[in-house]
């Protein structure tokens, strides 16, 4: 199964330097972060309630 990437509507920054790609892996595996400028570095591998844990974080401007 190959994952469909795409990129977070959030991303961008001074000449889009902040550019970050979500994308669903395998059943039960996760969800996968990478930087969209460097597709073949590797991804960040979440579980589903990592992943919103994540977010929820990043809502209330606490993520770091």
């Amino acid at each position: 199964m190959s994952v469909q990437w795409r990129k977070s509507t959030h991303s961008g920054g001074a000449d889009d330097q902040h550019c970050v790609e979500l994308g669903r892996l395998a059943p039960e595996a996760g969800i996968g972060l990478r930087d969209s400028k460097d597709p073949d570095g590797g991804h960040l591998v979440l579980s589903g309630g990592q992943f919103a844990g994540l977010i929820e974080k990043i809502k209330q401007g606490s993520a770091r």
